[in-house]
């Protein structure tokens, strides 16, 4: 009982510290994004008019990326869904050794 309170408790800290860099990113992409704006209005660049917005717009897709690893895949893929597929897994193993085995026994007998 203690072990699975433990794995609990690392669980949701865990997933705390996912959550606090996910805000943490969406804060500096804010900040980021308003100060390439801002700089892009003081330089006054005339080389590529809009690069500040390539900027911006990869930023928030890799920002994309980390919400749909924080809030979709990490949420369904953890420890209990990593067990169940092991015991699944397992078996199935247990089930093609189970019937390799009565394979070959049936073999045997027939020789």
């Amino acid at each position: 009982m203690e072990k699975e309170l433990h794995e609990q408790y690392e669980y949701a800290r865990r997933r705390i510290k996912q959550k606090k860099r996910l805000y943490y990113h969406f804060v500096l992409f804010v900040l980021g994004s308003l100060l390439l704006f801002v700089a892009h209005k003081f330089l006054n660049s005339t080389v590529v008019t809009d690069w500040y917005l390539w900027i911006i717009t990869i930023w928030l897709f890799l920002f994309i990326l980390h919400f749909i690893k924080i809030f979709i895949t990490d949420r369904f893929m953890n420890k209990d869904w990593e067990r169940e597929q092991i015991d699944r897994l397992v078996t199935l193993q247990k089930k093609k050794m189970e019937q390799l085995q009565t394979q070959i026994t049936n073999d045997e007998l027939k020789q």
